[in-house]
């Protein structure tokens, strides 16, 4: 591998010299602005060899650097050659800062308009103008002109996700974003985002790996009317009877023609600055259109779920909940014998899960890690670095299922056999921080970064902390990773609301040694206690159903209140996974809830 990305920088930098620039920029993204990518896409991976779902890399005439954030500081290290990138952390030392440090004046800096947003585009102008360097747009990509095994585009079919799962029709969706648009006198929003499509049409595809995503673009009008673009041969026979009149659908190659003619007509056109490929604007604006910069008007509505999602994702954990605890119970007997790899384990978790109503498909490869293959956030068991379950080890689990009426994910960490003091200690400071931010109430307006210290404090107290969000959000038959909710540090500016479902999963991770982390799913609801000063309070619902490790509770850190609600969990888990699950199963979840004294 380090090879063959030596031989691909050294390639990508002849294409640049014969087309007059200096460097060049490759984000992990596609014209989506996806973060989980078809194979056609991957071009990252193919230059870098490094295959996080995160990271930028710039390749300039003399050096260049590989940028990831915090989940993938030791990934990145193991899959790069270290001698030809410098591995940077894309949150410490952003992009656009280090550019400015390292471009000389009259260098000429080429980028993919397809792979970046306006924002994104206005920052690296910004970083080349201080360095007295030049931001030139790109066509094709040079990495394309390289890569000569380039896998196809996908195109899976696209198909129709009926209303029993949905709760609102496609045309009662469109409707009511039609009226905000008109309200704002906003001819045409543009689509780019493929959940926010999958959402606003009901359908689903299968374009991206675990993630039942039609990738294509659309075009919602101020009267309701919409056009949908698609490669022709995803269209399916019942996907037009599904969509009915009011949506056209055309082939994808019929976009540019038609953004021209929307700039020729004069059209305002609203296009969403940090989710739409710059190419797009650029476009608009070019022809004539007056370009209306704001968020996606699908974000918010697709983040809230209905009542119908809503118990719908319930229904789901309830028989992922069966399929982990069957899993967890299978370990119990089995990892003794200090046999099983990390391979075995993810393969009996995935059949367990295949194996329940309405699943379609993991929401992402499993992550089974032990020991120090823990501590790398984003893990994946592989042939050279796949490890057995040994005695004395802390093995992380972290996975989750696609079903028609939800999507999973759950991280839980076992002992197997014996616990060190210091395994115990980190962990149960792991599941307080869990307890607190799940126990958490707050008022209407508050953020997930004004959350985020909650979960972390139990860490900060001794000195520790975790190098990535506390929680992220999650679709509905969707995408594991939704925005805009998320509970982290900060940057964030939108309000938690109820519907919105999110992770609440702090760690902590020594390298080299192990990992932890708790993950259950968390849905935002009105808080039930009235606090009299006549403000909205919200607090979460915990809708994961799984026992945490009892081996691993130093009881003595836990308070009453804490205990308590682990104690009330328990209790819930095995009243509504218990009658779930065959007898054997059954055994283990009694003793695995048994209550704290």
């Amino acid at each position: 591998m380090a090879i063959a990305c030596e031989e691909r920088v050294h390639a990508l930098r002849g294409q640049l010299v014969r087309q007059g620039l200096s460097g060049f920029i490759v984000p992990h993204a596609d014209e989506y602005q996806n973060e989980y990518l078809p194979a056609c896409a991957e071009r990252l991976a193919w230059l870098t060899g490094f295959t996080g779902s995160a990271g930028t890399a710039v390749v300039l005439s003399e050096q260049a650097a590989i940028f990831v954030d915090g989940r993938y500081t030791l990934q990145v290290r193991s899959q790069v050659d270290v001698q030809v990138w410098s591995a940077r952390h894309l949150i410490e030392e952003p992009v656009p800062s280090w550019l400015s440090a390292v471009l000389r004046p009259g260098d000429k800096l080429g980028y993919d308009p397809w792979l970046h947003t306006p924002q994104e585009v206005r920052q690296l102008k910004e970083a080349c103008s201080k360095a007295g360097a030049a931001l030139l747009p790109c066509e094709p990509n040079p990495i394309d002109a390289l890569w000569d095994s380039r896998p196809a585009p996908p195109a899976a079919k696209v198909v129709p996700h009926e209303i029993v799962y949905t709760g609102t029709s496609s045309e009662d969706k469109r409707y009511k974003l039609s009226r905000q648009l008109k309200n704002e006198n906003i001819g045409v929003a543009v689509l780019t985002a493929p959940d926010s499509i999958a959402w606003l049409f009901n359908i689903r595809g299968g374009d991206v790996e675990h993630t039942p995503l039609p990738l294509g673009f659309a075009l919602l009008y101020q009267d309701g009317t919409a056009s949908l673009f698609l490669d022709t041969n995803k269209v399916t026979a019942v996907l037009k009877p599904h969509l009915g009149p009011a949506v056209r659908i055309q082939s994808v190659t019929e976009l540019p023609d038609t953004l021209e003619q929307l700039g020729k007509a004069g059209e305002r056109v609203l296009c969403d600055p940090n989710r739409t490929a710059s190419w797009i604007p650029e476009r608009l604006a070019r022809f004539g259109a007056l370009v209306i910069e704001g968020d996606d008007p699908c974000l918010l509505p697709k983040a809230c779920k209905n009542v119908v999602e809503i118990n719908g994702a319930r229904e789901a954990h309830r028989r992922d909940g069966a399929a982990v605890c069957e899993f967890l119970a299978w370990l119990s007997r089995e990892a003794r014998t200090g046999q099983l790899s990390e391979r075995d384990t993810q393969s009996y978790l995935d059949d367990c899960r295949r194996r329940q109503p309405l699943w379609k498909d993991m929401s992402f490869p499993t992550i089974s890690a032990a020991g120090p293959n823990g501590a790398i956030v984003h893990y994946r068991a592989d042939e050279e670095q796949c490890r057995r379950l040994e005695p004395g080890t802390v093995y992380l689990v972290d996975s989750g299922g696609q079903y028609l009426d939800g999507t999973t994910d759950i991280t839980r960490t076992i002992a197997i056999g014996s616990s060190t003091p210091e395994h115990r200690d980190r962990y149960t400071r792991v599941l307080k921080g869990h307890i607190a931010l799940a126990m958490a109430t707050f008022p209407k307006g508050t953020t997930g970064a004004q959350l985020d210290t909650v979960a972390r404090r139990p860490l900060w107290e001794v000195g520790l902390d975790y190098d990535h969000g506390t929680g992220h959000g999650v679709g509905s038959y969707l995408g594991v990773h939704e925005g805009p909710q998320r509970i982290s540090k900060g940057g964030q500016t939108v309000a938690l609301q109820p519907g919105m479902i999110l992770s609440n999963e702090p760690g902590y991770y020594k390298s080299g040694e192990y990992g932890i982390r708790l993950e259950n799913l968390v849905v935002v609801i009105p808080a039930t206690t009235d606090r009299g000063d006549g403000r909205e309070w919200f607090a979460f619902e915990t809708i994961t159903l799984v026992p945490f490790d009892a081996s691993l509770i130093d009881e003595t850190l836990l308070n009453a209140t804490e205990k308590d609600w682990l104690n009330a969990y328990h209790a819930r888990v095995w009243a509504v996974i218990g009658p779930l699950v065959d007898s054997s199963t059954a055994a283990w979840l009694e003793r695995a809830t048994e209550r704290m004294p």
